[in-house]
């Protein structure tokens, strides 16, 4: 750890309540969402001086902007990108037939993985799908802290952003852009949550209906009734909850969704997202392309660790030219291995923490295809945060290292959902993964 960074600031919101009852009002809120049981839960929102979460945002912005132009830049077409990335054949489904709509409309749910190196916010990775997690989590956690927080006219100490409301908004904008009913099907399955009830779902849903959107949840097995109906009954727009990889493992079958795409059903972010998504994408950016202009490079080089395709090549490191994959066997303790797809902190290989022939090995095998990056290790600062447990009756303030996740829809600041581990260890990150803890971010 390199200490509490002053990028945090130091403003610690003080809980509102005992723990038993923030404790309980956390745990309801996210029930029967899937979420798994957390003994540690934070005691208040996690706060960022103002100007920090104004950077975040303007970098994600930004970055994203020539994460999107390097991905299409790639080929002229969904089939010369597919054989750019070496992409599985299970990701040659799912696209819609107008490609200026597949392109358009890939980047309008993003939520990148950033944490606070020495010199400020590093982006590790750029999650581009309408089924990254994130929305959900940080509506639950706001509805706690608003209703703790509030005065009796609900204005709270903080500001924040609603994940919910500018969804919403982003498909309001949408139905307008194409002329079409904002009336919004959230297609997704409760197997992806790992229970029966469909609460994950209907949560988004009910709030779009309380705010004047019309929107439904639609499991594959119905998904035709979004479209197979009369006009006025038709849901033209929709959230793709879902990945082909998720549904392929738990064997749900992705035709009906492409019944939907191909009966003018929108459903966003589209399959060219995955190209967005790809860590190679992140490689090519990093290295730099001819079209960029000197402040884009300043920006990469700020924002982006050193991060470069693995293949049997040369490259810079610092200037420095060096045969990549001797460089990365030979600096296994300064670099990290990933898979150009792949989630929830899957397909990742710390180098600092891996067996050195373990490490040559996956490193040799993966240049040989060509479809993973090795990055620079960011050894994370840490923050301050409050935390309340189940053995206990006061809170305790520990030191934790915070993954950020800065939601962006539709181009627009969504709110932050953040996880760390409450013991206070870096390394892969994940609720689902390895039962780390989250909250949500606010500013001061």
């Amino acid at each position: 750890m390199s200490g509490n960074h002053p990028w945090f600031g130091d403003h610690l919101i003080a809980p509102a309540a005992a723990p038993a009852t923030i404790r309980d009002m956390l745990r309801h809120e996210i029930r029967d969402t899937g979420w798994p049981y957390q003994p540690l839960m934070p005691a208040a929102p996690l706060a960022l001086p103002r100007a920090s979460y104004a950077e975040l945002y303007r970098a994600t912005v930004a970055l994203m902007d020539l994460v999107r132009r390097v991905a299409l830049e790639t080929a002229d077409t969904t089939a010369g990108r597919l054989a750019a990335y070496g992409m599985p054949d299970s990701e040659n489904q799912l696209f819609v037939a107008d490609q200026f709509i597949e392109e358009r409309y890939a980047d309008c749910v993003v939520r990148p993985d950033v944490v606070i190196g020495p010199e400020g916010p590093r982006f590790l990775e750029f999650n581009v799908s309408g089924a990254l997690g994130g929305p959900v989590e940080t509506h639950s956690r706001l509805l706690v802290w608003r209703a703790l927080h509030g005065d009796a006219d609900g204005r709270v100490p903080f500001g924040f952003h609603s994940p919910f409301a500018v969804r919403a908004r982003m498909f309001q904008d949408l139905a307008a852009e194409l002329g079409v009913a904002p009336r919004v099907a959230l297609v997704g399955s409760a197997l992806d949550q790992g229970i029966e009830s469909t609460r994950y779902f209907d949560i988004e849903a009910d709030y779009y209906a309380a705010h004047g959107l019309r929107a439904r949840f639609f499991s594959p097995e119905d998904l035709h009734e979004a479209w197979d109906c009369p006009e006025a009954l038709r849901y033209p727009l929709g959230l793709r909850n879902f990945t082909i990889p998720d549904w392929d493992e738990l064997g749900i079958d992705t035709a009906p969704v492409q019944a939907a795409l191909d009966n003018d059903v929108l459903l966003v972010g589209t399959q060219t997202s995955t190209f967005l998504a790809s860590k190679l994408t992140m490689g090519l950016l990093s290295e730099g392309r001819p079209w960029m202009s000197a402040a884009e490079r300043a920006l990469v080089a700020r924002y982006l660790p050193w991060t470069r395709v693995l293949s049997d090549r040369k490259t810079a490191v610092e200037d420095r030219p060096v045969d990549l994959v001797r460089y990365a066997v030979d600096n296994r303790e300064r670099l990290v291995l990933k898979e150009g797809l792949g989630m929830s902190g899957r397909q990742v290989l710390i180098g600092s923490t891996t067996d050195a022939a373990e490490w040559e090995t996956a490193v040799v095998t993966a240049a040989a295809t060509g479809t993973s990056i090795v990055q620079e290790f960011i050894t994370p600062a840490t923050c301050r945060t409050t935390l309340i447990s189940d053995d206990a009756d006061t809170p305790h303030e520990v030191d934790i290292a915070p993954v950020l996740g800065p939601l962006l829809f539709g181009g627009r600041p969504a709110g932050i959902f953040t996880r760390f581990f409450a013991d206070g260890r870096a390394g892969i990150v994940s609720v689902m993964g390895n039962k780390a803890a989250d909250n949500c971010v606010v500013w001061v």
